[in-house]
């Protein structure tokens, strides 16, 4: 096929640019490839596009912005260079071969090298586009690597899961977007990983999970050598899968950090023999320095290529590299402004309605919005670049500020779904489907589990996203039309929580569990056994946790006593409470110990208004500050010596430092936090820990984890997500065994009222309840629950 011609027309005999691979039919890659085109027209070349017939009808603006366009399949090896040379014998020879899409770079170079016209060299675009063999090359030339196999089999993974330090990332050998990436904490996850990956029967990767903040770094080759036009700050949703939910450039790093980045990627794409086109690497900062990622001969994916020529005016990426190669003067603009992109993600289901999306295209700093999703569509569950359904791109004078309105503009568009199985939305609370329950026995509990979307009293704001409602998940075991066991909790889809998923998976668990359940002498045994193995085939925390809440209620009924003594814990008592103040919030001065929010682009003015303050204070970043923040607010926090600082940095390295200089300051990590060696390290590298039940799967693995750190004299908090009260309940017996009762979650969700510190009534048996010292009952035990 051949597109319309453009005006103005290049004249026949100029030189012309061969896009092969087009671009794919995705918006991103389209306007990638569109953009390709048009910068090659800018400067008089004519032009080619080349791809498969499907593709090529399937994104008919890129055929239009192209001279001529031919069906041919790139990847075929040898097709694509093959079909060049014979137009090249007949007097149609390109003076670029270019590409722009990930699968298309090995036909380009090969083409490139059958036409003898600059390029990379095929063996070196083979290398890095097979994951394990870059790793190879690059620890061979003496740069950091996370150890990895590739492995034929399960049995394989399992043996070198054996024999190398965990976790571990299960991913294809050659893949995009994030497509079958999962992370395992152990063999019981290699299942459920391996049946994610896109290619079944295929050898996959298995390598050892590398803890640290993650970055790309971007560029161009000019004359054969690399320069560096940004370092970009990359956000991704929490494990186990990696998808990307947002980009910041340039990063938000000191100088000397920002400068052994560049070094070490220049010198690394030196190594791997690269020399052409554009470049896109992945990395992280670690404790022990820089390890390298994944390396492309291409531009970074996610919109970074709007965001570039927003933060450097003027520069034009395609444009830079058809200069370099056509021997004119290529321009490099300085950076003078920040951009930054985000992805919605929103929790899965058929949508219902969307609401707040015609300001978000209509703010002035938006330099992109799309939203692929509108009333009846039904949206996958966030696990791989393929399930994005819109983003938005800003820009804005400093990272700091990008950063903060790409997710401020994002989490002001509302979305309602409903379930994909049910017709009513999610506000109506409709019991999940039943899962067919064969041979019941007379003595085994029936199954019922209940969603339900609650808006949140107020809006509660941390340093990554702003939270608005939560879905409310309540598992009923009934026996002779009573409830004798029950479990509820919230689910939170900004944190990757899935309502209506975890719901399905708490209600096959509890099926499997209730016919198999002991009441004998010790219940707890089997329960726990039963929830282990649960873990180890990759059912949820959250799942875990409602079922273990329901089970350990019976049980406790059925003994007559509070769960904590059926636990042999400490009675929990009094529960002195930490007041959670939420970025934008006003600071109340009664006293209380003080959680302050930070992370946010007012952070100085706020540590500033706590001078003074007559209350304990703990400083919670949530990963919001990198070193420059870090040194910037240094003396703010030394000076107020607050009693705890939680997750201040992503970059783990700068912990150490952080400590030294706050040595009355208790540092605890929470982000990421969610098994025993996730605890083990946090103790390790910051001396201190805020256990959540509903990441590490309920009270019970939190106990491993909690005995383990009290043994080593760590600082020990017990925290929740925004949760109803009787999830409060249920995670408030572990008090007795912390430091720091960070418990007051249920204010936001409850019409409960904030109060500095409540006592759990246990004078009936099961979960005991929240009580606030008056004669008011608040939630009591069976069916004086809301049904």
């Amino acid at each position: 096929m051949t597109s319309a011609p453009h005006s103005p027309e290049p004249l026949p005999d100029s030189p012309g640019l061969l896009l092969i691979g087009g671009g794919g039919d995705m918006t991103l890659s389209v306007d990638v490839a569109v953009q390709a085109l048009e910068q090659a027209r800018a400067r008089g070349l004519r032009t080619h596009v080349t791809n498969l017939a499907a593709t090529l009808t399937a994104t008919p603006a890129v055929t239009a912005a192209a001279d001529g366009a031919s069906a041919v399949d790139f990847t075929r090896p040898g097709a694509t260079a093959g079909w060049a040379t014979a137009r090249g014998a007949a007097g149609e020879r390109p003076a670029v071969v270019f590409g722009v899409r990930e699968m298309a770079q090995e036909a380009v170079a090969e083409t490139a090298r059958a036409l003898a016209l600059p390029g990379n060299p095929p063996a070196a675009v083979r290398r890095i586009r097979t994951k394990d063999a870059c790793r190879a090359a690059l620890a061979a030339a003496g740069f950091r690597q996370p150890a990895v196999r590739l492995c034929a089999d399960e049995a394989e993974a399992r043996a070198f899961l054996a024999g190398s330090a965990g976790p571990w990332v299960v991913k294809p050998r050659d893949g995009v977007d994030s497509a079958g990436v999962r992370k395992v904490t152990g063999a019981g996850d290699l299942p459920t990983a391996l049946a994610e990956l896109p290619d079944r029967g295929v050898p996959f990767l298995v390598e050892e999970f590398v803890d640290g903040a993650e970055y790309s770094v971007e560029g161009v080759f000019l004359g054969g050598a690399p320069r560096v036009l940004a370092v970009t700050a990359k956000e991704k949703l929490p494990p186990p899968y990696f998808v990307e939910i947002g980009h910041v450039l340039p990063a938000g790093i000191p100088e000397d950090t920002r400068r052994r980045i560049e070094d070490t990627v220049t010198e690394a794409l030196t190594a791997l023999g690269l020399s052409f086109g554009l470049f896109h690497v992945e990395l992280w900062l670690t404790a022990d320095g820089i390890v390298l990622g994944e390396v492309h001969a291409r531009i970074g994916g996610g919109w970074i290529h709007r965001m570039l020529p927003h933060a450097r005016p003027g520069l034009e990426l395609y444009g830079t590299v058809y200069d370099d190669v056509l021997g004119r003067p290529a321009r490099l603009p300085a950076t003078t402004r920040a951009a930054a992109a985000r992805y919605f993600a929103p929790p899965a289901g058929r949508v219902v309605a969307v609401e707040g999306w015609e300001a978000v295209r209509s703010h002035p700093a938006v330099l992109h919005a799309e939203l692929r999703a509108a009333p009846g569509d039904v949206i996958s569950a966030f696990r791989r670049g393929g399930d994005r359904v819109g983003a938005v791109v800003v820009g804005a004078p400093t990272p700091a500020e990008a950063r903060e309105l790409a997710r401020r503009l994002v989490d002001s568009v509302r979305f309602t779904v409903e379930p994909v199985e049910r017709a009513e939305p999610v506000e109506q609370t409709d019991p999940v489907e039943p899962v067919e329950e064969p041979n019941r026995g007379p003595g085994v509990p029936e199954v019922c589990v209940t969603l339900e979307s609650r808006p949140l009293t107020r809006s509660f704001q941390i340093s990554h996203m702003t939270i608005e409602t939560v879905d409310i998940l309540r598992l009923r075991l009934l026996s002779g039309g009573g409830s004798t066991g029950e479990g509820e909790i919230a689910a939170d889809s900004g944190y990757g929580q899935d309502g209506p998923a975890i719901a399905a998976e708490a209600e096959a668990l509890a099926l499997a569990l209730a016919t198999a359940c002991d009441d004998g002498e010790d219940p707890v045994a089997p329960l726990r056994a039963g929830l282990e193995k649960a873990a180890a085939d990759g059912v949820s925390a959250p799942a875990r946790m409602l079922v273990e809440m329901a089970f350990l209620d019976r049980a406790a009924r059925l003994a007559g006593v509070p769960v904590w003594r059926l636990l042999g814990l400490p009675e929990p008592g009094r529960v002195q409470l930490l007041h959670t103040v939420p970025i934008g919030e006003d600071v109340p001065v009664d006293g209380r110990p003080l959680k302050i929010k930070l992370g946010g682009a007012d952070d100085e003015r706020v540590l500033r208004s706590l001078l003074g303050v007559d209350a304990p204070l703990i400083l919670d970043a949530n990963r919001g500050w990198d070193r420059q923040d870090w040194e910037r607010l240094r003396p703010l926090v030394a000076e107020l010596a607050p009693a705890v600082l939680e997750d201040p940095v992503r970059d783990t390295a700068l912990l150490p430092g952080i400590r030294a200089a706050l040595p009355g300051t208790a540092v605890v990590l929470d982000e990421g936090v969610a098994t025993p060696s996730d605890a083990e390290f946090a103790v390790g590298a910051a001396g201190g820990l805020n256990v959540k039940l509903m990441r590490f799967g309920g009270i019970l693995p939190a106990l491993t984890a909690l005995t383990d750190a009290t043994g080593r004299g760590a600082a020990r908090m017990l925290g929740c997500f925004l949760e109803p009260p009787r999830a409060i309940a249920y995670a408030a017996q572990l008090a007795g065994l912390c430091d720091w009762s960070d418990l007051d979650g249920h204010f936001w969700v409850s019409d409960d009222p904030a109060v500095p510190a409540y006592e759990l009534d246990s004078s009936a048996p099961g979960i005991p309840v929240i009580s606030y010292g008056s004669s008011r009952p608040h939630h009591a035990h069976g069916e004086a629950l809301p049904v």
